[in-house]
């Protein structure tokens, strides 16, 4: 809408939060934004994160989560003192600090983020951490300082806050957040907008309190919902838009939000989520279908994917966090009901077998049990030699794998190990003195400073060959942007052994000196990519090379091949499918599922069935059908 739609000045929307940490501030601003998207606007969005850190590269996972990548890599707050912009002056928090804040939000909100020219309508910035705390203050006095500085109608704050239950009054309790709101009012900011956290939607009386004590006009509850993809919606009923819009002075070019398809996805989320068992089914249908039909539905349509992820920090799940939504959002899209399984990657070694044996039977039995297999990146040698079995797992009993950075890596180690015969094959990182390096530390970083060393941001990535599956499955695209985060890669000068003994780099950067994408071309699906797709996923739009795991995993691969590009809503003509053969071309609608049959009676010419799934107010009715055919 930026171009000629009306907008001539930058908005900005900051979300806080208060009282604890935890609150959901990230899913809010995201939930703003596809909201504002809804009614028509073009948005973009910044994270800010309190911490003295400027290479969030040498952060543990345990310690902070998963560390996300943008398309630049990453960004420095202050280097004008360096310069000698200050000419000698004292450098202070204020206003030095605080004005390079202010600076470096203006610029980067005017980066465009969505392919299209000229920036954003509304910037969604969250502020990390909880207001109060120290290391947040030269932020939240920026912040200040900013609101004034873009001038009203130009400026909304959302701030998230508590609203706890007592359990043995059972009473809302407001004073956390009254106490959050002054503390907020003192360091200069005033709330638009109250978001409040509470396990059930704020009584009435509740939300007068608080307006009346937080002088806040506009109080909206974010109550727990079946899953996340629910809170744009929530937002919406209670008319959040309304609030923000009239905060910006944006009433009169915004549209009315239309987030049906958002609805449809969010319910289907929901229906995969739920435990699926015959019996409820035999419930819910027993009018509608015969109980013959619901057999054969169980018996011959798979309905949930499992997948193992065999990673170095399983026991926190932030780890993986973009890699848990990327699986969802591709799940989604296939409409099937996602099983993730958690295998620590040490679990699976000879070492763990003789020092724990119970430990070792369980993850391999969780292994072989999975319909797919996800390695991702990590550093440190802990853990490798269970991902390389885990490799060679899915490759010699043909299981659809994903190898993400150094998973990557390692199904090369193990390729060169298994096929080329090479026992030693290794990284450097793990064995330096290795005498046929797979891996090798990229040629212009350096190995005493971790910091700022990595190969970091959007890379442009080629494809060798348009008939592999990754470029399939990208659309067969000449080329696509992913995101990076490594120090090491594939050794070019093995390349051409490893490719004549049948492993194909299909993907590579435009010196053709960097692999990144591999795959086993004889395999149903084995890729490895150095980058990370799953930092692209988004609901509605899956990473490419997920999606592919997913569809490899349920048995729709060669159906989503075919169609060459990825379901994204659209009614498309798919492949249905029994043992992966394909038999029978038919028209799906777009909210309908994807579904595996063939032939009831192969190869009598006698029979011919077709499964037929629809939605009837909001429930998936099946319908069963067969046609008896003559024989010539």
């Amino acid at each position: 809408m930026n171009n000629g739609g009306g907008v001539k000045k930058m908005k900005y929307v900051l979300v806080t939060g208060g009282v604890v940490s935890g609150l959901g501030k990230g899913v809010t601003a995201s939930s703003i934004g596809v909201l504002l998207k809804a009614c028509g606007f073009r948005v973009t969005s910044i994270k800010i994160d309190p911490y003295l850190n400027t290479d969030a590269g040498t952060m543990s996972p345990f310690e902070h989560g998963e560390v996300f990548v943008l398309d630049d890599g990453g960004e420095a707050v202050i280097d004008k003192e360096r310069r000698g912009d200050y000419l000698g002056k004292t450098v202070q928090v204020v206003p030095h600090i605080t004005d390079a804040i202010q600076e470096w939000i203006e610029r980067v909100a005017m980066i465009p983020v969505d392919g299209q020219p000229g920036p954003a309508d509304v910037c969604v910035i969250e502020l990390g951490g909880t207001i109060g705390d120290i290391e947040s203050m030269p932020f939240t006095e920026a912040l200040g300082q900013f609101s004034y500085r873009v001038g009203a109608g130009n400026f909304c704050l959302i701030h998230v806050s508590l609203v706890p239950v007592l359990s043995v009054v059972g009473e809302q309790k407001t004073k956390p957040t009254q106490h959050s709101v002054r503390g907020l009012r003192s360091l200069g900011l005033t709330p638009n907008i109250l978001a409040c956290r509470s396990t059930l939607a704020l009584e009435e009386n509740v939300k007068q309190k608080l307006s009346q004590f937080c002088h806040a006009e506009n109080i909206i509850t974010l109550y727990d919902v079946p899953n996340i993809w629910h809170l744009p919606l929530l937002l919406k009923d209670q008319k959040a838009h309304e609030a923000i819009l009239g905060a910006l002075n944006l009433h009169g070019i915004a549209r009315e939000p239309n987030l049906k398809e958002w609805t449809s996805r969010a319910e289907l989320c929901d229906m995969l989520l739920e435990p699926v068992g015959p019996s409820k089914f035999l419930f819910t249908y027993l009018a509608i279908v015969a109980m013959f039909c619901l057999r054969f539905m169980y018996l011959n349509h798979k309905l949930q994917v499992r997948i193992a992820i065999v990673g170095k920090y399983t026991g926190l799940s932030d780890s993986y966090l973009s890699l848990l939504k990327a699986l969802l959002h591709a799940s989604v899209s296939l409409r099937k009901k996602l099983v993730v399984d958690w295998i620590p990657a040490s679990d699976l070694e000879d070492e763990t077998a003789k020092e724990n044996p119970d430990v070792y039977k369980a993850a391999w039995k969780l292994l072989k049990g999975s319909d797919g297999v996800l390695v991702p990146g990590g550093f440190g040698d802990r853990g490798v030699e269970g991902k390389i079995l885990a490799a060679k797992y899915a490759r010699e009993n043909r299981i659809p794998f994903l190898g993400i950075c150094l998973g990557m890596q390692i199904a090369v180690i193990e390729f060169a190990r298994s096929i080329l015969g090479l026992q030693d094959a290794n990284s450097t990182e793990f064995d330096p003195d290795t005498k046929n390096p797979c891996v090798i530390f990229m040629p212009e970083g350096s190995k005493t400073h971790l910091g700022g060393t990595m190969r970091l941001g959007s890379r442009r990535t080629y494809f060798q060959a348009m008939d592999c599956k990754s470029a399939k499955l990208y659309g067969n695209r000449g080329f696509i942007d992913e995101r990076h985060r490594h120090r090491y890669e594939v050794n070019p000068d093995m390349v051409s052994r490893l490719e004549d003994a049948g492993i194909s780099f299909t993907g590579k950067d435009e010196t053709c000196q960097r692999m990144e994408i591999v795959e086993l071309p004889n395999h149903p699906y084995y890729i490895g990519a150095q980058f990370h797709p799953e930092f692209k996923s988004r609901p509605g739009k899956p990473s490419a090379l997920f999606l592919g795991l997913i569809a490899a995993a349920c048995g729709q691969l060669d159906s989503l091949l075919h169609a060459h590009k990825i379901p994204n809503g659209m009614a498309k003509k798919v492949s249905l499918y029994q043992n992966g053969n394909a038999t029978k071309f038919a028209k799906i609608p777009a909210d309908g599922i994807y579904s595996n049959c063939n032939e009831l009676d192969p190869g009598d010419g006698k029979g011919e069935q077709s499964l037929i799934l629809i939605f009837y107010t909001g429930l998936p009715v099946v319908i069963y059908s067969r046609t008896i055919l003559s024989k010539p």
